[in-house]
């Protein structure tokens, strides 16, 4: 019996992976916008980016990692400060306002964040990676959302994070400097995925 229970918990797991998978990318492919209307849609508030930070070569970070100690982590490469200072000029070049920069603690994204050079940048640690910790998964997601509910309606917001953080709240998996454009609506108690930029491409 209790390999029987077993296999049906993997199939549940199995099926619900899949159903929160096709959920985001019904999410993004419907009537999605093209990058100019994202701009835009940044531009008139409302929306937040949540932007994975800039290239840094390698996956997690080493053994000995630190929180305060940048030698004991992964950082951005030469391309990844150049990348982030690219994507900070493209939300000066289309007039988008940004009134809140949060990052996680992690070195690489609070540099890639401070690159933009949008504003004051704040460490959030619901955006800190869990990479490593997966048991903070739901915690972490369920704060950043609620986080994200609290942005006023006229406002924009910039979020530098980690893929494991963007793919929990959202089923994308987005590249390196890549942003996903999400709604929060308070009102509905949602959050709403519009669409995704590559602004260094």
């Amino acid at each position: 019996m209790r390999l029987v229970d077993g296999i049906h918990k993997a199939l549940a797991g199995i099926v619900m992976s899949g159903w929160v998978a096709a959920m985001a990318t019904s999410a993004t492919a419907q009537d999605a916008p093209d990058a100019q209307a994202l701009w835009g849609r940044l531009a008139q508030g409302g929306h937040a980016a949540l932007l994975r930070h800039a290239i840094a070569p390698g996956t997690g970070d080493p053994d000995n990692f630190v929180l305060d100690d940048c030698s004991t982590q992964r950082n951005l490469s030469p391309e990844g400060r150049e990348q982030a200072r690219t994507i900070g000029a493209a939300f000066r070049q289309r007039d988008v306002d940004v009134d809140a920069i949060y990052s996680s603690q992690w070195c690489r994204a609070l540099d890639t964040a401070r690159l933009l050079d949008l504003g004051e940048v704040e460490p959030l640690p619901a955006l800190n990676s869990f990479f490593r910790q997966r048991e903070r998964e739901a915690e972490q997601t369920q704060a950043l959302e609620q986080r994200l509910l609290e942005m006023a309606a006229d406002e924009t917001w910039v979020l530098v994070t980690h893929q494991v953080n963007i793919t929990a709240l959202t089923g994308i998996f987005p590249r390196s400097g890549e942003i996903v454009v999400v709604r929060p609506d308070a009102t509905t108690d949602s959050l709403t995925v519009v669409g995704r930029l590559m602004p260094a491409d």
